[in-house]
């Protein structure tokens, strides 16, 4: 055995090693015979403070030969630029600051800072708007009141939904509004979180015993200029004590023509009936507001709904149009959604709002805490769309006088 564990013997006139058969020592300290001849046992070489290179490999890979020209091949450190040069890439140039903020070096799949905040920042920016806290934000007033009539047969298409939408709408952005329930559910008061339980005075009281409206009506807590005239359940026997009375077409009519106060817009929720509350609706607006849901049923009985009002337009109200049609519960995720909003706006024409109120799920939750979409969850899709109904309504009113 020679020294430091080779076998063989030690010539000291050459001062190498004889050959012979190596023998490693197992423990630290001690490197196996690389490339370059170094003895087996020698102390590992010690890299200099600058040099963080790794040994070169002991049998390097084929390949075409270098030109005399070039230097030596170089291994890097896994992870750092130069290791990718070394396998033939293009080493990448790390973004500065500046660079990786303008989005620079981003991939594909991550979104961009503008990419990323607008669907918070895009909510809020519609409920600021929507709720106008400030009061910057109106919508133009019509130049005489004006008094729609939400009316359709069928139940369940958004007539009460519809008016205690619009009507908050149209009240946080500068209007003077008034919501006559005319439903004996009280569906509407109860939306707008007024007090409508047996007792109080309500709209049953205008039309049997001529109260005046302004005795009736309450203030919408919350929402400034917004009045509502209650339903009770006594307004259920009216239809039965309207039939003897003078008039009975023209009670309430002439409730809202006597109120003192001149108010821009007057909704008057109908009952799903065409009985005489309906009628008494009809001779009192000027305009007719028909909810349609995009299903077929609710076109079914639209025909009979616009021969009433052809009725009533004949022999009580000649001035009374049917200016509006708005498309509720919209599915967008179905062709039959879509047939429906075509036929209507092919019959229609003009007069089918460009705005179309989508199936939202905040919408049927607002009543049961007593308010609106629009304050209940003014960023939802449900109220961005009755604001944008709101909207076109009260534009296409000034756009023709008063008539939308």
């Amino acid at each position: 055995m020679g020294v430091d564990g080779v076998s063989g013997g030690y010539n000291s006139a050459t001062g190498s090693v004889e050959p012979g058969v190596p023998q490693p020592r197992v423990g630290p300290g001690y490197a196996a015979e690389s490339s370059t001849g170094q003895v087996y046992g020698a102390p590992p070489p010690q890299p200099r403070p600058d040099d963080g290179r790794q040994p070169p490999a002991p049998a390097p890979r084929p390949g075409p030969p270098a030109p005399a020209s070039s230097p030596a091949p170089v291994s890097a450190a896994p992870g750092s630029p130069a290791s990718s040069s070394a396998a033939g890439l293009v080493a990448p140039i790390a973004p500065d600051a500046a660079s990786f903020g303008a989005g620079a070096g981003v991939s594909r799949e991550t979104p961009s800072q503008d990419e990323d905040d607008p669907p918070l920042a895009m909510e809020a920016l519609r409920a600021v708007q929507i709720l106008n806290p400030s009061g910057e934000i109106t919508m133009p007033r019509p130049d005489h009141p004006r008094v729609l009539c939400v009316a359709n047969q069928k139940g369940g298409v958004g007539k009460t939904t519809t008016t205690v939408n619009l009507a908050v709408a149209l009240a946080l952005h500068g209007n003077r509004v008034l919501v006559v329930d005319l439903d004996p559910q009280g569906n509407a008061s109860t939306g707008l979180n007024v007090p409508h339980h047996a007792g109080v005075p309500d709209v049953y009281d205008c039309l049997i015993d001529n109260v005046p409206l302004s005795e009736v009506a309450q203030a919408v807590e919350g929402i400034p200029n917004l009045w509502c005239v209650p339903a009770t359940i006594d307004l259920a026997g009216a239809e039965i004590e309207l039939v003897s009375v003078v008039a009975r077409e023209s009670r309430l009519a002439r409730a809202i023509n006597a109120h003192p106060e001149k108010f821009d817009y007057v909704f008057i929720d109908c009952p799903p009936s065409l009985g005489l509350l309906t009628v008494n609706a009809l001779c009192a607006a000027q305009e007719v507001l028909i909810p349609i849901q995009c299903e077929y049923y609710a076109l079914e009985g639209l025909n009979q709904l616009i021969n009433n009002i052809n009725l009533v337009r004949q022999h009580l109200n000649p001035t009374l149009d049917v200016s509006t049609i708005l498309l509720t519960m919209y599915d967008r995720r179905t062709r039959l959604a879509d047939a429906v909003e075509q036929d209507v706006r092919n019959h229609f024409g003009t007069k089918v709002l460009n705005a179309v109120i989508p199936r939202n799920v905040r919408v049927s939750e607002a009543p049961s805490y007593g308010q609106s979409v629009m304050t209940y969850d003014p960023g939802s899709r449900g109220a961005t769309s009755y604001f944008e109904a709101a909207l076109e309504i009260a534009m296409r009113g000034v756009n023709t006088g008063g008539t939308a």
